[in-house]
């Protein structure tokens, strides 16, 4: 015991305060540095407890020596030399530090040494205990003796003072540098150090990555061999690995150019391991140092961590683990969205695994990664459905919805292989689906079209092996021979494909590698894995189709800045540069030909339209103050372009702000009807013009007073356009996008259109099926070819002498296909072409609520053989004439008669709204519901099949039958007597064995003239109806007779159809129950030109009667011999009329007829009229059978019964 208190008073005796640096620096920083229980010493202070150390070597050198200390005894009696329970005893052997010492605080109110430090090593590390007299080393091993040699390096503490025993308060924390200072240390020694610390980790750290910042270029070499040891380290304590990840966080924070060449292949991994180590503060570390590689990788270089990841959320990764390289796929769309969208085709098949897996945390991070990824692929139009493609892939039951929708999507931006990428999934499933073949068919068809956008065979280059067999199998094995057509088309398009891609190879990677090589080897000598890591970035560029000199060396200067100069990094930038260019150079289409003016936007854009290509990689230039004329078929994308460029969806156009579009559509829409003109014209420049300024252009276009005035309804659809062109002049736009303005305007109004855009300055984009019209305005001709827009210079006679095949532009006879009409069926009584089957006498009409006169005194007839056109200004009454002759209005006085079997055709001037209520029917499921059960339900809506109040009040006035009084009910059907019908008559409350046939003029005298008719069409209806089997196939094909292919006839619903579709859908309504009369109120408002002709052909060989409402005089000139001249005054002008005089046609009697349920009946022919001699014969044969006994057949004529037989 004595041995050990004179031990410890020598100890005591031996504590030394050494004093601080003598420089004046340092004596200006004291105050600075000192705190409550630390201060400097002056060198010749003395003090009791303290002596100066003695000195061994030279004057401009001090060394300072600490011996062994031991803590003294407590006042409990207990050594307080004993360490804590648990903890190894810890001594601080002699050590003699070279240079001058910063700090040297030895305090003995602490019982402790608290600090030794130096500028060129590192102290021995202890820890002030919250206990004083507790001494307590953290270092690992003994220290090695002499002055040579350094010892183990580790991060500094806070200082602490404390007045008692109990209280201890921390002063300050020194930076990292004044304990680590790194010029004087190696890379591996500082890594050594970070493996050793724990509770100053973080200033180890940052110490490692000043260290890698200031370094050479392969300093992060030096670290990462240590720093993969600490955090492979073994042992259950979590420290070493804590340590390494905190390494690996520092280089990225503070040497993030030069570490991330080196820390891809192994470290990567190794972090997404440790997401799943059993110590919590790893994983927590790890994901944290995951976070920030996300931030700080350059984006051209996230393909070569791809790999790793991939593997990192494989099946056979731990789940945690999974998770991790999941949401650190997900960060990273945020850092590199552009640059990681062009990988989707191999992230989407493997992300897709994890959405289905059994673990909930690994399905929902799958889900959430995938929307993620889906979303940086830059297609507005695919980023509604992201949530519905993830749910597909979790939930296979989803498909055929999700395919629908699709199918029904209007593209209207550039489609590459990240989109296709996307939908491979969907598709792929839809191709596999075990039952509904229409989901086959649809997806086939969207494979089609998707593969007819690749320009670039490399783009589907995954995309094509995932869909090639399914497709095949379709093909193969579906028995509808529709659906195997549709997956012929698409199975010719992937071949196709295939061939490309396999004659084009994969070279693009390997090209910027060989480049490199041969223009910068010293670069690969002297630091291979930086060279090889820039190498991937530029395959990066290349595959992304980014050409620009400047991006390239700006990527790769800053990793090959301490390898090579700057002139030859350009050098190698540069000629990288153009051999990928031209390895991956694409052939594009022919640039329009540059002339003088202004530009007023010049893109390049792709155009889709649900499951349908419309352009791929199109080129649209307007120039100021140009006119230009779209031209295409019906369905090829004239319309839907306008749109876009309205919507601003059109990638690359000018937008809103910058060029100012005014879309003129058909019809007036999103306004109330109720509203008056002015109020709708002074809507759209409430704020740049004043109320006058909108009546002066209103009066200048022809609107007076009182139809300034006038609500929008009571407008006719030419004054309607007229509006709408209003509206786009007050809106000062500098492109007017005029889709089909001639619709509805007669000549006078034409004339006024031409004047008006030929004398504007402003540009103008039309989409007109009027040739003459197109002739007179035009500057150019902008054509659809092969899914491309091509520029021609003139109006469109001029277009249509460069290329004669657009001839049907120009003229109806050159049309490339015709419609087929039905013939129409027998017509009892009429037996040739010109007998009056519709009659108007002295018909007066006026609307209910106004006073002018629309008609007056106007009588005229319609037979089988006519074709009529009916022609007048907007607003005169020409549609209203066609109403009342077809019973859709009734007239204020005189007499409108139709023959009892007479079925008629009606298309509406605004032919939309035989269809607008059933737009998510497709056409053929429309035709079904509208005739199913015999009658046609659109007829139920006429205004001649309601009853007014006074004619329901003159129906149930009760008859005088038998002596009783009895109430009619209803009309139960009708037969033949003598030249007229007899009709049914049910009576309230009596059996139909009580029913009786009255004759047609009787019910009518009595009120039931509606009646009558509604069973007069009825039976026109059914006998119509007789030979056309109401099917799906038959109704293809009748849809096909006008012009509909089958893809938009069965497979497409109303609402995704064009105009002109919509309008052959009309039409192929009208006409399924074989009509005897067609009639067409303005039908070539949406009909391009082939169309037109086509039309006009069918017209020509019809055999039932037409009248047309028409401004187009080219094509009323073609088809009508007849004219109704309506100029507005009441009187209907007849001219024309001579083909009565003609040689009579003989109507086209039909042999046998098919019924609904595909029965063959053989139609007797009409009766022929007997002569005098064949009737008496007949008689007298008839009276010797009644003579014998013998069964006589009946008598419906009544002929029989007039000769007493």
């Amino acid at each position: 015991m004595k041995k050990k208190k004179r031990l410890r008073l020598k100890d005591e005796r031996q504590d030394a305060r050494l004093p601080p640096p003598t420089t004046p620096q340092a004596n200006q920083n004291q105050q600075v540095r000192g705190g409550r229980g630390f201060r400097w010493w002056d060198p010749e202070e003395r003090s009791p407890h303290t002596k100066r150390p003695k000195k061994t070597r030279a004057k401009d050198k001090k060394w300072y020596r600490v011996s062994k200390k031991y803590c003294g005894r407590s006042s409990k009696g207990k050594r307080e030399s004993d360490p804590p329970r648990g903890k190894k005893r810890t001594t601080v052997e002699d050590r003699r530090f070279a240079a001058t010492p910063k700090a040297f605080h030895i305090n003995p109110r602490w019982r402790c040494c608290c600090r030794v430090e130096g500028p060129c090593v590192d102290p021995v590390r202890v820890l002030v205990v919250a206990e004083p007299g507790h001494l307590r080393g953290k270092g690992r091993g003994p220290l090695p003796r002499g002055g040579g040699r350094r010892p183990p390096p580790v991060c500094p503490l806070a200082f602490f003072s404390s007045t008692n025993r109990t209280d201890i308060h921390p002063i300050t924390t020194l930076p990292s540098s004044l304990f680590f200072p790194t010029s004087a240390m190696a890379i591996a020694d500082l890594v050594t150090a970070l493996a050793d610390a724990t509770d100053s980790r973080a200033d180890a750290a940052a110490a490692l990555g000043d260290a890698v910042a200031s370094g050479p270029a392969m300093g992060p070499a030096e670290a990462i061999p240590g720093l993969l040891a600490a955090m492979n380290d073994k042992d259950k304590s979590s420290d070493k690995r804590l340590s390494g990840v905190a390494g690996v966080k520092a280089l990225l924070e503070k040497a993030a150019v030069r570490s991330q060449p080196f820390l891809h292949t192994e470290v990567l991994p190794l972090l997404l391991t440790l997401c799943s180590d059993k110590s919590k503060d790893v994983q927590a570390a790890a994901a944290d140092c995951l976070e920030t590689y996300s931030k700080v990788i350059n984006p051209y270089s996230v393909r070569v961590l791809l790999p790793h990841i991939y593997k990192g959320f494989g099946i056979k990764e731990k789940w945690t683990t999974r998770v991790a390289a999941l949401n650190f796929l997900a960060q990273l769309t945020e850092t590199a969205p552009s640059e990681l969208s062009v990988c989707l085709p191999d992230i989407v098949p493997l992300i897709s695994e994890p959405m289905t897996d059994s673990k909930k945390e690994t399905k929902q991070a799958g889900h959430d990664a995938f929307c993620k990824v889906c979303k940086i692929v830059g297609n507005r139009d695919i980023t509604p459905f992201v949530e519905v493609l993830a749910d597909t892939i979790a939930k296979p039951e989803n498909t055929p919805d999700c395919v629908h929708k699709l199918g029904a999507t209007t593209f209207v931006q550039q489609v590459e292989a990240p989109t296709l990428a996307i939908m491979t999934p969907l598709l792929a499933k839809g191709l596999a689906h075990q039952q509904a073949v229409a989901i086959k068919r649809l997806a086939c068809k969207i494979t089609d079209n998707m593969c007819k956008l690749v320009e670039d065979a490399q783009d589907a280059f995954l995309f094509i092996p995932k869909l090639l067999p399914g497709v095949q199998k379709v093909f193969d094995e579906v028995p509808d021979p529709e659906c195997r057509q549709v997956a012929g088309k698409a199975l010719e398009v992937l071949n196709h494909l295939v061939k490309e891609s396999e004659a084009l190879g994969q070279k693009k990677e390997a090209d910027a590698l060989t480049v490199m090589q041969s223009k910068a080897p010293k670069a690969f000598e002297k630091a291979a894995p930086v060279a090889e890591f820039c190498a991937a970035m530029c395959s990066q560029l290349s595959f992304m189709r980014c050409y620009i000199p400047s991006e390239w060396t700006e990527t790769i200067s800053p990793f090959l800045a301490g390898v090579s100069s700057d002139a030859e990094i350009s050098t190698m930038a540069n000629e990288t540069l153009e051999q990928c260019k031209k390895a991956t150079a694409v052939k594009r289409p022919d640039e329009v030909e540059s002339e003088d003016g202004v530009e007023l936007c010049n893109c390049q854009f792709k155009l889709a339209y649900g499951g349908l290509i419309l352009l791929n990689n199109a080129q649209l230039k307007l120039m100021k103050g140009k006119r230009y004329g779209l031209c295409g078929p019906n369905g090829c994308g004239k319309s839907t372009l306008m749109k876009a460029i309205a919507n601003g969806q059109l990638e690359g156009f000018p937008s809103p702000e910058e060029l100012k579009t005014v879309y003129v559509e058909h019809d007036i829409q999103g306004v109330a009807e109720d509203t008056p003109v002015v109020d709708f014209a002074h809507m759209v420049c409430s704020e740049t013009k004043s109320r006058e300024d909108v009546e002066k252009v209103l009066t200048s276009v022809g609107f007076n007073d009182e139809r300034r005035g006038m609500p929008i309804a009571s407008l006719s659809g030419g004054w309607k356009m007229k509006l709408a062109l209003v509206r786009a002049i007050l809106m000062d736009a500098k492109i007017f996008l005029l889709d089909e303005p001639t619709n509805h305007l007669d000549v006078t109004n034409v004339q006024w259109l031409v004047d008006f855009l030929n004398g504007s300055s402003s540009t103008s984009l039309i989409v007109s099926h009027d040739s003459g019209f197109l002739d007179n305005v035009c500057t150019h001709i902008i054509h659809y070819e092969q899914r491309k827009l091509k520029t021609y210079r003139g109006n469109l006679s001029e277009f249509v002498k460069k290329v004669p095949e657009a001839q049907s532009y120009y003229s109806f006879e050159a049309a490339a296909f015709t419609f087929h009409f039905p013939e129409p069926g027998y017509l009892e009584g009429v037996k040739n072409k010109d007998k009056a089957i519709m009659k108007m006498s002295q018909v007066d009409f006026t609307y209910p609520g106004t006073e002018r006169q629309i008609l007056g005194g106007c009588s005229l007839q319609v037979s089988m053989a006519s074709r009529v056109a009916c022609v007048g200004p907007n607003g005169a009454g020409k549609s209203t004439l066609i109403k009342l002759l077809t019973g859709e209005v009734k007239a204020t006085i005189g007499t409108v008669w139709k023959h009892p079997n007479l079925r008629i055709a009606y298309v509406a001037q605004h032919a939309f709204h035989h269809v607008e209520q059933h737009v998510d029917k497709t056409p053929n499921e429309y035709i079904q519901w509208r005739f199913a059960g015999g009658e046609d339900k659109e007829n139920q809506t006429k205004v001649d099949r309601q009853l007014s109040a006074e004619e329901e009040k003159k129906m149930k006035e009760k008859l005088v039958i038998d002596g009783q009084k009895r109430e009619i009910e209803k009309l139960k059907g009708r037969r033949k007597h003598k030249n007229t019908y007899e009709y049914e008559v049910k009576f309230v409350g009596l059996e139909d064995d009580k029913n009786i046939y009255m004759i047609r003029d009787d019910l009518e005298d009595l009120g039931f003239e509606k009646m009558v008719a509604r069973v007069d069409e009825e039976e026109a209806a059914r006998m119509g109806m007789v030979s056309r089997p109401l099917t799906k196939a038959n109704i293809e094909q009748h849809l096909a007779d006008v012009g509909l292919d089958a893809e938009f006839a069965t497979h497409s619903r109303i609402r995704g159809l064009s105009g002109g579709q919509k309008v052959k859908v009309v039409i192929g309504a009208a006409m399924w129950n074989q009509p005897h009369i067609l009639v067409m109120d303005e039908p070539t408002n949406y009909l391009d030109r082939d169309s037109l002709g086509a039309l006009a052909s069918a017209i020509k060989e019809y055999g039932g009667g037409v009248v047309i409402i028409s401004h187009n005089a080219e094509f009323c000139k073609t088809m009508c011999q007849e004219e109704w001249s309506v100029p507005g005054d009441g009187i209907v002008h007849i001219t024309g009329n001579q083909y009565k005089q003609e040689k009579l046609k003989e109507q086209v009697i039909q042999d046998e007829v098919t019924d609904a349920l595909g029965n063959t009946i053989k139609v007797k022919a009409p009766k022929k009229k007997l002569s005098r001699k064949e009737l008496k014969a007949k008689i007298k044969e008839r009276k010797a059978k009644l003579d014998r006994g013998d069964e006589v057949s009946s008598d419906p004529d009544g002929l029989y019964a007039e000769h007493g037989c």
